[in-house]
Formats: structure tokens, sequence, C-alpha cells
């Protein structure tokens, strides 16, 4: 449920819309009379329907700008419509351009857009399943999953699927969710409009015709409770609890689900998790303090999911609104996390790894204890880590650049110094053995594992071919093989299985 809250960030939306939406679609499976099964498939599709959009986020900000805003658009407009697709796509892709641009940047779209279109949610389809297949949710929830964005009249993405080709749970997920955002956004009764309006073309026209008929009832039940509460109430049995090495590994799926949104955040949060459990245990903390950190390292940034990547992606300074936005995701980390009693007991460190000692940090200017080791640890983990990844605005410090940046901030009081230093001695600014030189997962050389780490990162291939001075044919050729060992045929998902993998850095 909390990967259903990280889409509603993405989607530029309050949290536990999408909770509402997997209501209105139990609603309408019992009104149905619907089995068991097609029920249980279609509430973990409501939860997880849009959980492969962190995997093209960059490539929908590259051409349109604000990808949470133009994903808000997308749950209103009517996607069976080519026509109010192509306005949207227009409206956003025009935004910030001057006039005298315009007719090029339409004819470029009347040219690509297909094209693009295909590429874009194939990529969302095929980063989704990889998520969805490492949680475990079975195959009638990954099948379903590929018809994401197909609709009814057989003009969807990526493979033009019409009709009952659609699996029933999907078509009834295609009418709930958009349903679920008109009803909230405008009204229940423009929702009934809606689909009474795009049946036979953007819905199955029996379901749109079912909510017709009892939209306004279904509106006015999901009103009157606690979506998070409802929805835990309606989980399909046995009930599935996690713990131990499933807990740990469905963090870790969060973890990538979380750093695909820029190409700059890939395996960040992976990187995280490991230097901050090496530096608690060299810090003396106790085992379940140890694992506390490595957990929450692996989800703190859950909320930047709700900033665009026109911000985390610019090349450029942030004005003061972007830096007030990026100042969100704690907030919203918190937010998220504190809804689940388990994940409650990460938010001390997760929500505030960018508070800082001396009260400087954010979102709270909290004067964090000395004495809270833990919170401390992650906060100096995620500066270390940040300095020694390239971010857009500029390239990687040195390890020892890094280190040296850490001391002054620990010098200044912003960090412990205690936590700084056990960070930077986990992270080998210490005497330690020559380490072995290591076998690359899926048989990569060393040479792919280059590559691959730069096309996780959303360079081209004329860049990929720069960086490592070879030509743009050869570093093509890198790719392919690449793509063709670990089993995958798009950018996002190639830097999945890299994050999966542990071979970014």
């Amino acid at each position: 449920m909390t990967f259903a809250l990280g889409q509603d960030n993405a989607f530029g939306q309050p949290l536990e819309s999408q909770l509402r939406s997997c209501l209105l679609a139990d609603a309408m499976c019992r009104q149905a009379g619907l089995d068991e099964s097609v029920r249980a498939t279609t509430y973990w599709l409501s939860l997880l329907r849009y959980v492969g959009c962190t995997g093209h986020a960059h490539e929908i900000s590259t051409v349109f700008g604000d990808d949470v805003a133009i994903l808000a658009a997308t749950l209103v407009f009517d996607a069976g419509d080519p026509a109010d697709v192509g306005r949207t796509m227009v409206e956003f892709a025009t935004a910030g351009h001057p006039p005298e641009e315009h007719a090029e940047i339409v004819r470029t779209i009347q040219e690509s857009g297909h094209d693009w279109a295909v590429h874009n949610f194939a990529t969302g389809c095929e980063v989704g399943a990889m998520l969805i297949h490492r949680l475990g949710f079975g195959s009638e929830v990954e099948n379903a999953f590929g018809s994401t964005y197909e609709r009814w009249n057989g003009a969807g993405f990526p493979n033009g699927v019409s009709g009952e080709a659609i699996p029933l749970p999907m078509r009834i997920v295609h009418v709930t969710h958009d349903m679920e955002a008109i009803g909230r956004r405008h009204s229940p009764d423009a929702a009934i409009d809606a689909a009474r309006g795009r049946g036979g073309r953007t819905y199955d026209p029996e379901l749109a015709d079912l909510f017709a008929a009892n939209g306004d009832l279904w509106f006015e039940q999901i009103g009157k409770v606690e979506p998070w509460d409802a929805v835990l109430d309606l989980e399909p049995k046995p009930h599935r609890v996690l713990k131990g090495a499933e807990l740990d590994e469905a963090l870790a799926v969060a973890a990538d689900f979380i750093d695909l949104k820029s190409p700059f955040h890939a395996g960040h949060s992976r990187r995280c998790a490991q230097l901050a459990a090496d530096a608690a245990t060299s810090f003396g903390c106790a085992q379940d303090q140890v694992t506390a950190v490595r957990r929450a390292a692996l989800v703190h940034e859950f909320g930047t999911t709700g900033v665009p990547n026109s911000i985390w992606d610019k090349a450029g300074p942030l004005t003061r609104a972007e830096l007030d936005r990026v100042e969100l995701h704690p907030m919203l980390t918190e937010q998220m996390l504190r809804r689940s009693p388990a994940f409650a007991l990460l938010n001390p460190f997760a929500a505030t790894h960018h508070e800082r000692a001396n009260g400087s940090g954010y979102h709270k200017g909290l004067r964090t204890d000395p004495v809270e080791r833990d919170a401390g640890i992650l906060a100096a983990v995620d500066v270390y880590v940040g300095f020694t990844t390239d971010r857009a605005d500029r390239p990687a410090s040195s390890d020892a650049v890094a280190a040296a940046e850490l001391r002054g901030l620990a010098s200044e009081g912003a960090l412990d110094e205690r936590a700084v230093e056990a960070v930077l001695a986990a992270a080998g600014h210490a005497e330690a053995p020559a380490k072995q030189r290591r076998r690359h997962p899926g048989g990569l050389s060393d040479r792919e594992v280059e590559v691959l780490r730069l096309a996780a990162r959303g360079l081209t291939t004329k860049a990929i071919a720069s960086e490592l001075y070879i030509s743009s044919k050869t570093a093509d050729h890198h790719i392919q093989h690449v793509y063709t060992k670990i089993g995958v045929s798009t950018r996002a998902a190639a830097a999945l299985w890299a994050m999966e993998h542990e071979v970014l850095r």
C-alpha cells in the first residue's frame, strides 16, 4: 500500500487517491458478482497499476518538462480519444517555449509522437512488470499489468490491445482509477458523465454502464471510511506478512522504484543502506539498530517521487521555488511511512536525513540530538553518497574531497562528528586490505559494466561513446550485448537491473 502512496506522489495527487480507486474497484467487483480470484487480482492491480511510473519519468520530463504535472493530467483526460491526448501533449510540450517555436514542436509531435509513446509506455510496462515479479504477486497480476496503458478501442499503448483481450481486472481498474480522479477533482456527477461518454471507446461499455448506475452510491460509501484502513480490511487472504529477508527484499524493491525517478539517483538508496549499516556496526550499534538504519536508508528518499524531474535533472542551479519543492520530499517520506506501524519505526531516521545537528537542515529545521546516533549516521551517509555521485548540475567529487567536505560540516556543527568518522571509516577512509577483483553479475565484462552505468544515468549512445572514447557503433554494440545478457529492452529496465544487482558503483 505504501507503493500506492508513492504513485500518488508521482502523479501529483493527494495521498490515498489510489487507495480510493481500489475501494471503487472492489465495489464494482462485488456489484458484478465476480469471484474471489478476479477480485484479488483487481485489488493488487489497483494498488500497483502505475508502479512503473518512475521508470519513464526522466524521458517524460525531457519532452514535457514537469512530469508530475502531465501525469496528473493523464488521470482525467480521455486516453481513448487521440484528439484529447494530442491536445494535452501539445499543451505541455509547448509550455515555456516562445510562440515562434510552437509550430516546430507540433510538427515533431505529429511525426514522432506515436513511436515515442510506444517506447515510453513499453518502458513503464517493462519496469513495472520487473518490480511486480520481484514482489511475488503471481502470474495473474503480472499478465494483467501488461495492459496498464491499453484501451477498449485499441487506441492505447504499447501494443494496441483492445476489447476483451484486455484482462477483466485491468478493464475494471481503467474505469475506477480514472473515475476516482475525476470525481475527486470535479464531482461524482462529472465522473458518471465521463463513464457514460467514454463507454465503448476508452472503457468496457458494460463496466462503464455499471459505474454510471452505481457511482453515486460508491462515492458516498468511500467518503465515509479511512481509505488506508478500509483497503487493509479488503486485502485478499491469506494475508501477506513480510518480515526478515522477505521484508528486506520488499524494501529493496521500494528503493529501486524510488531511485528510478532520475538517472542521477540510480542506486543511491541501496548504496546509502549498505554504508549506513557498515557505519552503524562500526559505531557499536546493536543489531536491531543496524537493521533499522539500513531499512530506513532504503526508503528515506520515498518523497522524491513527488518532485518533478525538471528539478532533479536540471543542469543549472535551482531557483528558490524549485528548492522549496525539493525540501518537501522528507515531509512526503514521513507522511507515507507513518501510515504503516512497521514503517513508522523507520521515520525517526528516514524523515530526518536532511536535518542538521545545528538546526540548519530541512524540512523542520530540527536540532538533532548527538545521542541520536542512528539519525546522524544516515544524515552523514546521504551527504557522502551525494558528493561521490554524479548529479545533473555537477560531476561526482573524489572520495577524498567528499571526506573533507563531511569533516568540514562536522566542524561547523552541522553533522555529528562521531557519525561522520564512522561513515568515513565504513567508506574506506582508513587502512583496509586490498579488495580482490570481483566477477560482475550477468556475465558482464568490465567495459559492459562501464557502459551500463552510463546508460543508467541517461546518457545517449553518442554520449557514452564520447565518455569512453569509443565509436558510437562500438557503444551501441556494447549496449545491445548488455541488454541481451541481462534480458531487458529499455534504458529504465537496464537501470533497474543494475540497481538490483548493485553494479552502479
